[in-house]
């Protein structure tokens, strides 16, 4: 199994040492490429925005190392930077924000075969020997957390409505803790769970949907801020009074203001940061440069953002 280390800082990781194949010494240049997706919506805004940020913190403190970051508007785009970032940049480590799983496989794969070290971040492989190390952030706990926020502050009863994202992996994993947690709280019902595609469009549309067919509706999760802006629209649209929470998640800038202001129907949030790629550019760079390796598999905890710790998750800066 593979060991899982819950862990932001550099510091808090056990780093282990690499076999002789591929291995970067000490005193070789550590040339990093960061394969991401362009900023097309505000989460992928923020993953280009901490990708250059920790391009110009690393360069400043590495000599050794120089960080080249590709953005791509889609997964053939990706395909041909990786093959760039190898034969033109010559990079002997790289991080990549898949734009997609399935067809970026094979084309991460070729790279590690030319003893690139690679690190794979948020967007899983379908081959995971295509890989040396895994950073993403925990949505297993990213659905637990609303979950059990909302069973307490309904106090075990009420009806909710959820808007789920994409149909993925990632998503699955999301809704079976949201409703694993809510299994012990037989009072609650969930009405209805649609995908709203992280689309603020397309969660103001569901949301009109269901404040049409359900008269009465304590709280919504809406898994992700953005659609939580669109139902946020919706509901003053339809001037609904009943609703008492709307819980989004991934700590983006405008959500974790309205915490931080005490908004009557944002109390709290989960973070699943962009900054997660600042964190797995910066532990990979400093692992190569040392010569050592991440852990398989590097989690970044998503944690439950209230009004007295919002402050600590608050970017004004960022794009998200």
């Amino acid at each position: 199994m593979k060991q899982v280390i819950r862990a932001i800082g550099a510091g808090m990781l056990a780093l282990g040492i690499l076999s002789s194949a591929g291995i970067a010494r000490a005193e070789d240049k550590v040339t990093l490429g960061v394969a991401i997706p362009t900023a097309d919506h505000g989460f992928t805004g923020g993953i280009v925005w901490w990708a250059n940020k920790a391009k110009a913190d690393l360069e400043k403190a590495h000599p050794n190392l120089k960080v080249i970051v590709k953005t791509a508007a889609g997964s053939p785009e990706q395909a041909n930077q990786l093959q760039d970032l190898v034969t033109v940049n010559k990079i002997n480590a790289l991080v990549i924000f898949p734009f997609e799983s399935a067809s970026l496989t094979q084309p991460v794969a070729q790279v590690k075969k030319k003893g690139v070290y690679v690190t794979v971040v948020d967007r899983g492989l379908t081959d995971t020997s295509a890989q040396d190390a895994y950073v993403a952030g925990d949505n297993t706990a990213f659905g637990r957390i609303p979950a059990e926020y909302l069973a307490k502050a309904l106090d075990g009863k009420g009806d909710i409505v959820a808007l789920r994202g994409i149909p993925t992996t990632l998503d699955n994993e999301r809704w079976s803790a949201f409703t694993g947690v809510l299994k012990a709280y037989p009072n609650i019902k969930i009405l209805d769970a649609k995908y709203a595609n992280w689309n603020r469009d397309d969660a103001f549309k569901v949301m009109q949907d269901y404040l049409t067919r359900f008269k009465h509706i304590d709280a919504v999760w809406a898994a992700d801020d953005d659609m939580a802006v669109g139902v946020l629209k919706a509901i003053d649209q339809a001037k609904r009074s009943d609703i008492k929470i709307v819980f989004g998640g991934a700590g983006s800038k405008g959500m974790v203001k309205n915490v931080m202001d005490g908004a009557p129907l944002i109390r709290a949030d989960v973070s699943y940061s962009p900054k997660f790629i600042y964190d797995a550019i910066k532990l990979t760079a400093e692992a190569r440069l040392k010569g050592e390796k991440l852990p398989a598999t590097t989690i970044i905890p998503s944690v439950l953002i209230t009004k007295e710790n919002a402050k600590d998750f608050y970017f004004p800066d960022s794009p998200f």
